[in-house]
């Protein structure tokens, strides 16, 4: 981009700089030959200013402007203009003129660093409007109260806006004709006047050139001030969609998802429409050859519809992401351009891919999938039934191509560096369709979405990348998968290079994460008691801190927990699968405190409660397991030795809870028939088909009547006087046979 044009990107600045150039009527000389001017006084080397050599420079500058400047005169109404930049630059001494260019680009670089950096141009930082015209609304105000009303709101005032446009440009079109007619017929029949007639034609010419330009330059501000409206709609609407991608991306954590698609969609298919119009627009005022930017503008439209269009191609239902070898998942794409382009005329193939981290990267980088005849970029695995077709549903308006079967067979593997496990690869799914478009309705030649251009018809490349996705192959690398996972979706950036995440975290966020997948896995959030545990567990203190530590992706699932074997993640995924799989209801039910240190429980919770007084907590030494705290006879506080899933797949801890009579009272003070009973198993009929019934029960005989106990009791080693070990804990099996009763003890 010329200098120029990024001056052009600031109202402010256009506005300075021609100010400072009409000091000497040189304004519409450096915006008709910007980039001329550029070009070669920044190339010319000037040492000092005040020799010969200097004055020759400037010299010849002023006479290759002076013929610039008519080779540019290519109709009559820019002949006019013309003639009177060519006055001006004559009147001007050469070294005067070359002076105040020079020095004009040296402010322009200046304007230029203090400008924030924006890659568009005409982007949305146009708050006082364009060419000084003030935008019509306020868009940012619309947009705060509700940004899909709002862009719907803009998009009609927009069409509006062009249908004004097209009915001003025909009858100038007519007039700008009418005055070229009456320049040849002067021209013509300009020896057959006298100088008073030939002066007269000549100031009827004038006044004609003044209102012809001042109406067309009321169209092109207004059609310049109609495309920002467009681009601050668009760009509305494209926020509006990462928006979208970043909360499906939540929703893999377990986060609410709102699925405003639909409306998305609505919004990009009108914007398709508009931006085909205002390139037909720009188009047909080409022949405005007093405007230098009409080319720009056009290009600049045809980058907003290039960005439109492919990014409305989409994945709508994201692929599982831990994904197993050898087990079936599905997924969808959508493009939201809906039936527009007419893309659904040709029923278009989408083939799915599987990439490497680094292959997406390239993917992601080049922006594009290569020319029309170019396969899929090479696979990072084998999927079978990867082929989909785009089908539209008139009544949905719908264009979305499912894969309901798809199976991955394979997968090739990079290179593994230090500590790297296959569990922390990650993967994508590129989809990738090729389809015919009627040029017309396209009208653009798009770069990022490759197209070949053959008869009077388009081949259109388009691509888009899953979330990322890891591969397993047992099922024990699963809660490791999911660390990865877990991290990625919940701290990545809506742009981003695939798959860049932060290395550490403050704990506020850490904590949302946390407790959205807790939530979302066991429908009952974590208290602040509950999050402070888990801060403690963390960072090892006391968990009073003003809890604006950083946690690192090391500290998260890497590196093991003090006085264990496992990490963090670790303990807390086996925690959630049990509760999920095992105790779901109690959980729910609020009868399962969890997450709550031993100390506290013995020091602050039980200690001056009455006997038999419980809570149900979360083990901190083994993984997946839960267990009981109570008081006991003599107000001493005893922990039963955790129950893992194992356990409570036998006997469920209602049950077990209900087995144990010292166990009374659910702390503070609910009795535990009024808390668990409706979690009870139903006893079995007496008799059934000839057999007596029979039931399995927890026993503790440290803490219980042994009369029920069996004479073979295994002592742990290791247990201390407050710990009941699980070789302390007796399933037994009564089966009553009347009037003969035996009790079978399994330890």
């Amino acid at each position: 981009m010329s200098l120029w044009k990024r001056i052009a990107c600031s109202p402010e600045a256009v506005q300075r700089m021609k100010i400072y150039y009409d000091e000497k009527g040189l304004a519409d000389v450096r915006v008709c030959l910007a980039q001329w001017i550029e070009e070669r006084i920044m190339t010319e080397q000037i040492i000092n200013p005040t020799t010969d050599l200097f004055e020759q420079i400037a010299h010849q500058f002023r006479e290759d402007l002076k013929l610039k400047l008519i080779s540019l005169s290519n109709d009559n109404l820019f002949k006019l203009k013309l003639s009177g930049m060519c006055a001006h630059v004559s009147q001007t001494p050469a070294v005067d003129l070359y002076h105040h260019f020079h020095n004009g680009l040296q402010k322009e670089f200046h304007m230029i660093e203090a400008l924030p950096q924006n890659p568009v141009m005409y982007a949305t930082n146009y708050g006082n409007g364009i060419g000084g015209v003030p935008l019509s609304g306020n868009l940012r105000d619309d947009i705060g109260k509700d940004s899909l009303l709002a862009a719907h709101a803009r998009i009609q005032h927009v069409c509006q806006e062009i249908e004004r446009i097209y009915q001003c440009i025909g009858p100038f079109r007519a007039d700008y004709d009418t005055f070229n007619n009456r320049f040849n017929e002067f021209n013509q029949n300009k020896v057959l006047m006298n100088t008073q007639q030939q002066a007269e034609h000549n100031r009827q010419l004038e006044e004609g050139y003044k209102q012809l330009m001042n109406v067309g330059n009321g169209i092109i501000i207004e059609f310049r001030r109609i495309i920002t409206d467009y681009d601050s709609t668009q760009e509305c609407v494209m926020n509006e969609l990462k928006s979208w991608k970043r909360n499906q991306a939540l929703a893999g954590n377990g986060a609410q998802f709102r699925d405003n698609l639909d409306e998305i969609q609505r919004c990009i298919e009108l914007l398709v429409e508009i931006v085909g119009k205002l390139i037909r627009m720009a188009s047909l005022m080409n022949f405005l050859t007093f405007v230098d930017d009409i080319t720009e503008l056009i290009r600049h439209l045809r980058y907003s519809q290039e960005v439109l269009v492919f990014s409305a191609f989409v994945v709508e239902k994201q692929p599982p992401q831990v994904m197993k070898t050898h087990t079936r998942f599905a997924a969808a794409v959508r493009w939201l351009i809906g039936p527009q382009l007419g893309v659904h005329m040709n029923t278009p193939t989408v083939e799915c891919v599987i990439l490497s981290e680094a292959q997406a990267l390239r993917q992601y980088t080049q922006r594009l999938v290569g020319d029309s005849t170019s396969s899929p970029p090479p696979s990072s695995g084998e999927i079978l039934n990867n082929l989909g077709t785009l089908e539209y549903q008139q009544q949905t308006r719908v264009l979305q191509a499912s894969f309901r079967n798809m199976q991955l067979k394979k997968i090739k593997r990079a290179e593994k560096k230090g500590t790297e496990s296959v569990m922390d690869e990650k993967f994508s799914l590129l989809f990738y369709t090729s389809t015919i478009v009627n040029e017309f309705k396209i009208n653009v030649s798009i770069f990022v979405v490759c197209l070949v251009y053959k008869y009077n018809f388009i081949i259109l490349q388009v691509w888009t990348l899953s979330l990322p996705v890891v591969v397993i192959v047992h099922g024990n690398q699963e809660p490791q998968s999911w660390a990865t996972i877990t991290w990625d979706n919940a701290f990545s950036e809506i742009m981003r290079e695939p798959f860049q995440v932060p290395e550490r975290v403050s704990w506020s966020q850490l904590s949302l994460a946390l407790n959205t997948k807790f939530t979302s896995a066991t429908g009952r959030s974590l208290t602040e008691d509950n999050l402070n545990f888990l801060y403690e567990k963390l960072f090892r203190s006391d968990g009073m801190g003003d809890h604006n530590d950083y946690i690192t992706w090391a500290q998260f699932c890497k590196e093991p927990l003090l006085d264990r074997q496992f990490t963090f993640w670790d303990w807390f995924y086996a925690i959630m699968k049990l509760t999920k799989d095992h105790i779901l209801g109690l959980w729910k039910a609020g009868l399962v405190v969890g997450f709550i240190n031993k100390l506290k429980t013995t020091d602050e919770i039980l200690r001056s409660k009455p006997t038999g007084t419980f809570l149900v907590r979360f083990s901190d030494s083994e993984l997946g397991a839960i267990t009981i705290a109570f008081v006991n006879d003599n107000g001493t506080v005893l922990f039963i030795a955790p129950w893992a899933a194992r356990d409570l797949q036998i006997r469920g801890l209602a049950d077990r809870i209900h087995d144990i009579h010292k166990l009374c009272y659910l702390y503070p003070d609910k009795p535990k028939d009024d808390a668990f009973g409706e979690f009870y198993t139903q006893r079995a009929e007496a008799s059934r088909d000839g057999y007596v019934s029979n039931s399995i029960k927890a026993h503790v005989p440290a803490i219980e009547d042994d009369a029920m106990t069996p004479q073979h009791v295994m002592q742990s080693p290791q247990s201390t006087p407050h710990d009941i070990s699980m070789q302390n804990i007796f399933t037994t099996y009564d089966i009553c046979r009347h009037p003969l009763s035996i009790n079978f003890c399994v330890e």
